[in-house]
């Protein structure tokens, strides 16, 4: 099977909303007026990013997930997406698979696959989504002021919880933590519900707390967040203090929405929570002093044990 005969078989679809889409030079797109186009991409390699012995058809569904995610974290609508893919050998099985979680994907989101790349290499998975969001209406990270709540949708550690797992060889049935980190899910109706409602949002890939830092360096500021209102999964809040926060504060692949919102806004980010079927907790405050800090339920300063320090995933560390 050549390249080309791939694309057709597992990847080739009718246009919908787009011009001209997989199978020419470039794919053709007509904007609408007042509208804004976000585009996002994300690289997924395997060994890195995901266990090479993961199914074919959650890897499909991931890959597509964790861009979707990206767009929530603007308020934009999924529209279109690219996929880049190099594969060390052509196996059919898995095509078949991963292209089945791909689209289950992009059916569920309305997202369509316009074009993209295949070639021979080890296994890395490139997708450039696009989405649209009224003009001048998209979440940015740089909006969050003194006095804002500090907002996370869902909960936190569990897909940290399951990795965790899967590297010690313990996880070999399927339950909500490991879906958490094989299939997440992307808050795209809840990043729509928050456009002028949130001042900044980012999604959680790598920690809550790396991933709240870009925020609070693009609008400088600072924040405390509130140890003790963190929303875990039953699974994470039974481990021990120290593993319990590294899963809840350091732990990538959550895919929730972290965003910012004035004080007078709570009643209108609970509702927009409800509207898209998921659960938002406040758990802390933007200050004007820069730094992070954290505070137990008494508000006074957290001691966290045995010299236990948060940190985010870092790809180059």
């Amino acid at each position: 099977m050549n390249e080309f005969a791939l694309i057709r078989k597992y990847f080739q679809r009718p246009p919908r909303r787009v011009r001209l889409g997989v199978g020419d030079d470039c794919a053709l797109l007509t904007l609408v007026p007042g509208e804004e186009l976000a585009i996002s991409t994300d690289m997924l390699v395997a060994g890195r990013h995901f266990f090479s012995d993961v199914g074919a058809d959650a890897l499909g569904w991931k890959s597509l997930a964790v861009n979707l995610s990206d767009l929530a974290a603007m308020g934009a609508a999924p529209r279109a997406f690219t996929l880049a893919l190099a594969l060390p050998a052509v196996d059919e099985a898995w095509l078949a698979a991963f292209s089945r979680g791909l689209f289950d994907c992009a059916e569920r989101y309305d997202c369509e696959l316009i074009g993209g790349d295949t070639t021979r290499g080890p296994l890395t998975i490139s997708i450039t989504v696009l989405g649209a969001c009224p003009s001048g209406g998209a979440v940015r990270r740089s909006g969050a002021r003194a006095g804002d709540d500090v907002w996370v949708s869902g909960t936190l550690g569990g897909a940290a919880f399951a990795l965790s797992r899967l590297r010690d060889g313990r996880a070999t049935s399927r339950d909500a933590a490991r879906d958490a980190l094989e299939r997440p899910t992307p808050r795209v109706a809840l990043g729509i519900a928050l456009r002028g409602i949130a001042s900044a949002m980012i999604d959680l890939s790598d920690g809550l707390v790396g991933d709240l830092a870009p925020v609070l360096e693009a609008s400088q500021v600072g924040a405390t967040l509130f140890v003790n209102q963190l929303p875990m999964p039953d699974v994470v809040a039974a481990e021990a203090e120290a593993r319990r926060l590294a899963f809840a504060l350091g732990g990538g692949d959550d895919y929730e929405l972290c965003f910012t919102a004035p004080a007078s806004a709570r009643a209108a980010a609970l509702a927009a929570g409800a509207n898209a079927n998921v659960a938002v907790t406040r758990i802390g405050a933007i200050d004007r002093e820069i730094g992070l800090r954290f505070v137990d339920a008494d508000g006074s300063s957290f001691r966290f044990q045995n010299g236990f320090a948060p940190k985010s995933f870092d790809h180059f560390a």
